[in-house]
């Protein structure tokens, strides 16, 4: 059976949301287009987006769950976005121009006892994705499916915030693509590492509550790791439906 897109995600701003896409045109050695450009530093960071920086830099789901209920669009022309929140409802703004508007709304999802949400970073080389190099998470919906018949209910997949979700393959098949080149669509790329996961996929993206033990369900299996982080080697064109697998 031939692997095939099934969605595609980008999240504008590093745990402020997700945004659906048909498609997306991948360059190599870059990150997703539009995915992870800014950040929101907190109090405790001196991160400026000069350069890439780790998570811990940054207010995220893993220590503030309630953002991961948030969904964003971005207008790439004028580079405003709009966020929404179940209970906080929209804003609509520009994190370059505006940076307070977002702190202003999103900082009291913060718990009070986390470093508090000071100020909108834009990455200024790669985006800000959980590794050291520009990557894009590959997911597989048959692995996702494992996990959810190890839980014993339903899961949305945006618990895993990665970028391209492929149908069609085993449970798992995706570690086979480690150090190996793959096609998706018409760009090329190479699996480097797992995808370590933490307390973020415990969250609901529905309801920005923690209620499920997805780190539990992956110890089954001796890991905590979901999905794969892979270089662009040849950038190009991934729609959905697309096919994809191993060179």
């Amino acid at each position: 059976m031939t692997a095939r897109v099934q969605s595609i995600w980008r999240h504008p701003i590093k745990g402020h949301g997700r945004e659906a896409v048909d498609k997306v045109t991948l360059s190599a050695g870059q990150t997703m287009p539009w995915d992870r450009i800014w950040a929101v530093a907190h109090t405790e960071s001196d991160a400026d987006g000069s350069k890439w920086v780790s998570c811990q830099h940054f207010s995220r789901v893993s220590k503030a769950p309630e953002l991961m209920a948030l969904t964003a669009e971005v207008d790439e022309t004028t580079e405003r976005l709009t966020l929404r929140h179940p209970e906080f409802g929209v804003l609509e703004f520009s994190p370059d121009e505006e940076p307070d508007a977002l702190i202003a709304w999103a900082g009291p999802l913060i718990p009070e006892n986390r470093a508090a949400s000071d100020r909108v970073v834009r990455a200024q080389t790669t985006g800000f994705v959980d590794s050291d190099f520009p990557s894009v998470t590959i997911c597989n919906m048959a692995s996702h499916r494992a996990v959810e018949q190890q839980i014993g209910r339903e899961l949305s997949i945006h618990r895993w915030r990665g970028n391209i979700w492929l149908g069609g393959l085993a449970p798992w098949e995706e570690w086979e693509w480690m150090d190996r080149e793959f096609r998706v669509g018409d760009a090329v790329l190479r699996g480097r590492e797992r995808t370590d996961r933490c307390l973020a996929t415990t969250a609901n993206p529905e309801t920005g509550k923690r209620d499920a033990d997805t780190l539990g369900a992956l110890e089954h299996w001796g890991h905590r790791d979901f999905s794969i982080r892979a270089e662009v080697v040849a950038g190009g064109e991934i729609s959905l439906g697309d096919s994809a697998g191993l060179l």
